[in-house]
Formats: C-alpha cells, structure tokens, sequence
C-alpha cells in the first residue's frame, strides 16, 4: 500500500514541470519584447550613431554648429513650445467638457478628436494649402489683411497644431474620469470657487496625465515632418524646420549632417519621455 501511494506523483511534484512552463513562457514574453523594441528603437538609434561619428567627433560637432541647423533647431523647439502651451491649456478645457458635460454633437466631437491620428500628416499639408495657399479659399480675405500663411511660419505652427491636437485630451479624459467629481463638490461645499477647485483639488489629481500629455505633444512636434513640409514648403532659413533639414541634408548627401541632426532629436525626445516616467516613479516612492 505504501509502495502504490510513493508512486503517485505528489502536488509539488506536479507544480514543478507547470512552474518550469510558465517560467519559460515568461521568459518567452520578455524576449519579444526586448526584440520588437529593439527591432524599431534601439537599432535605429545605434545606426544613428554609428552614422554621425563615423567621421569622428569633430565633423559632427561642426555639423550641428552650422547656423542652418542651429537656426532650424531655435525654429523647432520654439514651435514645440508654442503647441504645448497650447494644448496645455486648451486640451485641458476639451477634456474637462468633454467628462464633466453633456451637449449636442459630443459624439461627433469626440470622433473629430481622433482624426489627426487617422489622417496622413501630408494630406494635413494639403487641407492647410487648399485653404490659405495662393489661390485657397481664405486667400482673398488674407490677401485683404495682408497675412500670409502658406510657406510662412503661421503655417507650419498650424500644420504642427493639428498632428499634436488629440494628445493632451486622450491623456487627459481617462484620467478625469477615473477621478470622479466627489472630491470637487466636497471643495465646492466648503466655500472654493471653480479655479480654487480646479487648481488645488483637480490639477494634483491630474498632474501625471497632464504631464505625460504636455510631454507626447512636445516630442510630437519636435518629429512633425510631412505636414509642415507641404504647407511650409522647407525654405532655407525661414520655413525650415530640424526635420526638413535632416530631409534637404539627405538630399544633398550631406550624411554627418543628417544624421547628427537625427540623433539629437531621436535622443532629445527619448530623454524626454524616459525622464518624465522616472520622474513619476521616484516622486511616487
């Protein structure tokens, strides 16, 4: 009896190989993972690298000195700047309306939100042309006022507006939801006005999905290539953006330039990203 109970397996015995499966589906899991980013980030990065000091440092040191490039990159940056501030305070108040109200057309509203997404960045160039270009439909009233959009700045920063629009209200919504409104009507009971509420019980409450939107919408448009190019149209010292130069320096075989101009933009946006996210993390500690 005691031999025929030795020989039936035991309920750790039985764990053992079910563990050992699930270890190696874990580890299986990790793997790709580590392969489909390496695959579309890390390697990327790595050949940006390799390609802008493979004539060594000084070449590319020179290369971003360029006034062409600095220019460019003052013109990114103060654009990027510009949709974030932007979009901080606008995409804040679509959010908010969108969650805390109801009104005709929400549906619609909130389905328009998403078409930056679905919407090739060039076709936005395009729109923007038909619409402020030469012979665009609001050309004879800028014209009058003398205003100039199309391959001028105030088209790229529209072009720049429109591909960044929905971060900030898609980081936002869920965020405001999840908070719920007890809190502020506890705030409103106790005397505090709607800007008392909003910036000392609401914002705390939303500050991480509002920085991981104004952060998307910054690195967003720091990378915008296609609609600006079309509305912008890449002209050297006046429309040119970093994107556009890195295009022109490929152009025109200028590879140190282009790539020294990609990677700091590659890595300016992952910094920028990653840091954010630590950020989180150690004041969440």
């Amino acid at each position: 009896m005691s031999s025929a109970a030795s020989a039936l397996p035991t309920p750790l015995a039985a764990a053992r190989p079910a563990s050992r499966r699930n270890a190696w589906g874990k580890w299986l899991l990790i793997g790709v993972v580590w392969l489909y980013v390496g695959i579309l980030i890390l390697a990327p990065l790595v050949r940006l690298v390799i390609g802008a000091v493979s004539e060594g440092l000084p070449p590319m040191v020179a290369a971003l000195a360029d006034p062409d490039v600095l220019s460019a990159f003052v013109r990114t940056l103060g654009i990027a700047v510009l949709c974030a501030v932007v979009h901080a305070c606008f995409g804040t108040v679509v959010a908010w309306v969108m969650v805390r109200d109801r009104f005709p057309g929400q549906k619609l509203v909130n389905g328009l939100l998403d078409m930056p997404f679905a919407i090739s960045p060039v076709v936005v160039g395009y729109m923007l042309l038909l619409l402020f270009g030469r012979n665009g439909l609001l050309a004879p009233l800028l014209t009058y006022f003398d205003i100039r959009v199309a391959f001028a700045l105030p088209g790229i920063i529209l072009a720049t507006l429109f591909v960044t629009l929905p971060f900030m209200i898609r980081e936002l919504i869920p965020v405001l939801r999840a908070f719920g409104i007890q809190q502020e009507q506890a705030a409103a009971t106790l005397g505090a006005s709607g800007w008392q509420t909003f910036w000392y019980v609401t914002l705390p409450a939303i500050r991480w999905g509002f920085l991981y939107g104004l952060t998307l919408t910054f690195a967003r448009a720091l990378g915008e290539f296609g609609a600006v190019l079309v509305i912008g149209g890449g002209i050297q010292g006046r429309t040119e953006t970093a994107t556009l130069f890195i295009f022109r320096a490929l152009d025109e075989r200028q590879y140190v330039g282009a790539y020294s101009a990609a990677l700091v933009l590659g890595l300016f946006s992952l910094l920028l990203v990653m840091g954010t996210d630590f950020w989180r993390r150690h004041q969440q500690r």
